[in-house]
């Protein structure tokens, strides 16, 4: 796992690949993707480019946030991930929920909510950023079911990077839109929640591949298997089933709902 390392004149930096037992404290970030041509990649910051891309700020958003935070280190899918290597983004997509699940605080980034209305008092500025934030394009995609899940501190940030609440204080909200059982979002096992009842959670999420609404749940269920771009959503749901299975085989079922 690469970290990015906070320096002392407000930069960043990339760490070498850290094995588990090694790894010091960290922020992580939960955000939705721009452009691909606008998010910063492994490649920009070895290279030292890529500042000028409109995924930069949620860089430096999450950095300051880590620093208020005390924490020196926070990951970033965008640019942690050298995504040329098939290996690594095999063993990153196996270890995503584990990586979340291990943050000190995990941020979430919501570019499609603004607190900032100059006409609006604060009672109906309040007002109008929960609208914004209950239709969300985060609560659309697929890979931020477990970003939601895993971590035990999870916090809700503006476009502005205002803090709008974490996932105790809005419990009742993420509930309402998302239908997750609020023991759930509060951290109990998923283990305690049926198979069909976590597949539930996933039903109207999207993913940009198709096989990632497969891949995003396999710590929702505590399974592993390598990513096979190209075998299609359908193939990728059929061995999720099979490992699964091979975990509970008391349990074998099948969706009571179309994921395809």
């Amino acid at each position: 796992m690469r970290l990015l390392q906070l320096q002392n004149d407000g930069d960043f930096s990339l760490t070498t690949n850290l094995l588990d037992d090694d790894l010091p404290r960290y922020a992580i970030l939960s955000h939705t993707w721009e452009d691909d041509s606008e998010e910063v990649t492994f490649e920009d910051l070895v290279g030292n480019s890529g500042k000028g891309k409109a995924g930069y700020r949620k860089l430096q958003f999450c950095g300051k946030q880590a620093a208020r935070d005390d924490l020196q280190y926070f990951w970033v899918d965008s640019c942690c991930i050298k995504k040329s290597s098939d290996a690594e983004l095999s063993e990153a997509i196996i270890s995503m929920f584990r990586w979340y699940r291990g943050a000190a605080k995990c941020y979430v980034y919501l570019s499609d909510v603004s607190i900032w209305d100059a006409t609006m008092d604060d009672e109906s500025s309040h007002f109008k950023w929960e609208q914004a934030f209950r239709k969300s394009r985060w609560f659309t995609r697929g890979w931020t079911l477990q970003e939601l899940l895993a971590p035990a501190s999870v916090e809700f940030f503006s476009s502005e990077g205002q803090r709008l609440g974490n996932k105790d204080s809005l419990k009742q909200q993420l509930h309402e839109i998302t239908g997750i059982p609020i023991q759930a979002i509060q951290g109990s096992r998923l283990s305690e929640f049926t198979i069909n009842e976590r597949m539930s959670w996933v039903a109207k999420r999207e993913t940009k591949r198709k096989e990632d609404k497969a891949y995003s749940l396999l710590g929702i269920f505590g399974v592993a298997m390598s990513p096979l771009y190209g075998e299609g959503r359908e193939n990728a749901f059929r061995r999720l089933w099979n490992e699964i299975n091979c975990k509970a085989p008391l349990l074998t079922l099948k969706p009571s709902f179309s994921l395809a």
